[in-house]
Order: structure tokens, then sequence, then C-alpha cells
């Protein structure tokens, strides 16, 4: 009962292309419990989907280990414990929904029955429309009814609703919301932060092949951008501009709707300083959104990634 999900120890993968070797994944070490809903965040090429793939099985590590409930992934997956909704992947365009699902039952030795699996994707409406006929959004679905078939402890899901509008992914994520009351681990990347935001329990920022923050969103919030501190400023305290070098704490600052914005890592000090030694009044402290502090965080790595460079190439030169 005490063995993990998922369990990446110092995982790499690596692949050879023509102009060089690149590491796709980059030591990672990531412990994923039984019953957590995790979402993966990164950029394209971050390594998102390679690491994923490996907990699939879809391919091997260069080096580290990858487990899955404690064995080798493949057999997690034979074992009918993990299953996936990926962003793409054939199906039968001249079979029905309901065939198609029919289909696949019968090669699990247990299953769901298969009208239950249709309802639980929310896929019974079109069960009977041919594969090549369905939107995006309901073939999705339908790889959904497919993955509940064997009842996975475990669900994958890589970029589950990209190509769906936004009824279909909030439908989508409402039929998501049920498995996860059922108990399944859900580990899911996406492009879309507010996925994350309302639907994870926790979050892993991964760039570069490399994890740059694990947390809660409020954690990652925190680690990736900064709060910001408004009022409405006084005339008689000056220019907020020529006041911000005097001001602890405080980084940037910007007037938007008559209220004048600061930011940085000590709102506590920015705040303390506003409310003692200026005018200021109506203060509010924000936490900057979850999408800010995604580019922050990203950004910050490229600069770091870009820095060090210089550094090395400097050295290689002299």
């Amino acid at each position: 009962m005490n063995t993990p999900a998922v369990q990446l120890i110092d995982l790499h993968k690596t692949f050879s292309t023509r102009g060089g070797k690149v590491r796709a994944v980059d030591g990672v070490d990531l412990v994923i419990e039984t019953g957590e809903i995790v979402a993966f965040l990164g950029p394209n090429g971050a390594g998102k989907t390679t690491a994923l793939d490996m907990v699939l099985g879809f391919t091997t590590p260069t080096s580290g280990q990858c487990l899955v409930y404690g064995s080798e992934p493949r057999k997690a997956v034979r074992d009918g414990r993990v299953s996936a909704v990926l962003q793409t992947g054939s199906l039968l365009d001249d079979l029905s929904v309901r065939e198609t699902v029919a289909m696949v039952a019968s090669q699990h030795g247990v299953h769901l029955p298969v009208d239950e699996a249709l309802e639980r994707a929310g896929a019974t409406n079109f069960a009977h429309r041919k594969v090549s006929k369905c939107s995006g959004g309901e073939q999705q679905r339908l790889r959904f009814a497919l993955a509940l078939l064997p009842e996975p402890d475990l669900l994958i899901l890589d970029e589950p609703t990209a190509g769906m509008d936004v009824n279909a992914r909030r439908d989508f994520w409402a039929a998501m919301h049920a498995e996860a009351e059922r108990g399944r681990t859900i580990v899911f990347a996406t492009h879309y932060l507010e996925e994350a935001e309302q639907f994870a329990d926790r979050i892993v920022v991964i760039t570069d092949g490399r994890i740059l923050a694990d947390g809660t969103t409020e954690e990652v919030r925190a680690l990736g951008g900064f709060r910001t501190v408004s009022v409405r400023w006084n005339d008689d305290d000056g220019d907020p501009t020529a006041a911000l070098a005097d001001i602890p704490g405080a980084e940037t600052v910007q007037v938007h709707g008559g209220r004048t914005v600061f930011t940085g890592p000590d709102t506590d000090a920015i705040a303390r300083h506003l409310l003692t030694r200026t005018s200021a009044n109506d203060l509010l402290i924000v936490q900057v959104p979850l999408e800010e502090a995604f580019i922050g965080l990203t950004h910050k790595t490229t600069d770091q990634a870009s820095t060090e460079q210089q550094s090395v190439e400097g050295a290689q030169q002299s």
C-alpha cells in the first residue's frame, strides 16, 4: 500500500541527432504517491513527453531507473495498472466509437462493460458515430474510454485536451474529476496553465529535461514570480518611479488604473515602508498568477543557462 505510483531515480534519456546528442531528460528524481493528481508543465521540448513515455514503457532510460508501482513500467502496463490518453494514436476510421471500444475490450481478460466505459468517458451520445466523423475532442473521449477499460490505478494524460473547444475541455475535466474521486492516480502534461491550477494537487515544472519546481500551485507561484503591492499613491510623495530606489524589496513599479503597483520578492518590506514612510493608502498584496510565475521560472532558467554557456565559451577561448 505504501509503494509509490511512480518513482524516477536519476533518470536520463539521450537521443542522437545529426547535430549531436540531445539530453531530453537530464537527471530527474521524482516520487508520485498513490492517489496524487500531478500536472507536468514546461515549454515545448522541455522533456515532459519523454518522461511520460518512459513511465509508459514506450522507451527505456539511457541511465537511471523508472519504477511504476515498484516494477518495470511495461509489466505495470501488462497488468492493467496503467493506461494513457495521448495526443495522437491510430484509430480505425471505419469503425464506430462503440465498435472500437468493444474490439479493444475483447483484448483484455478483465475489463469494464463497454457501455459503462463509454458513459464514464462521456462518449455515449456519439457511440454510434464512425470514428472518421468524430471531432478531435470526441476522438479524445474515445481514447479516454479505451484507457478506462482495464480499470487502471494510474492514468497518464499527455496534452489530453489539445484541439478541444472550451466546452469540450470543461466536460472532459468533469469526467476526469469523477475518476480522481474513485482514487486513481492521475499524471498529466498540459500547456493550459489554468488546467493545472484548477485540477492538480501538485505541479512539476520541467525545462531542459530537469525539474525546475515541484509543489502546490501556491508554492510554484512563490518560486516563479513575485507578489505585487498596489496602493493609491499620493502625489505629495513625489514620483513613485524615483521613490523606487528608496523602497526596500521593490524591483519594479507601474501604474495601472489609478493604482501604483510595486513588484518584488519581499512584499512585507515594501508594504511596511509604504505604510510608515509614505502617505499611500488602500494597500493590496496580490500573488502573481500561475502563468506569470511559470514564465518567470522558465526565463530565469534560460537566462542562467545563457550565462553559464557564455562562461564556458569564455573559459575555452582563454
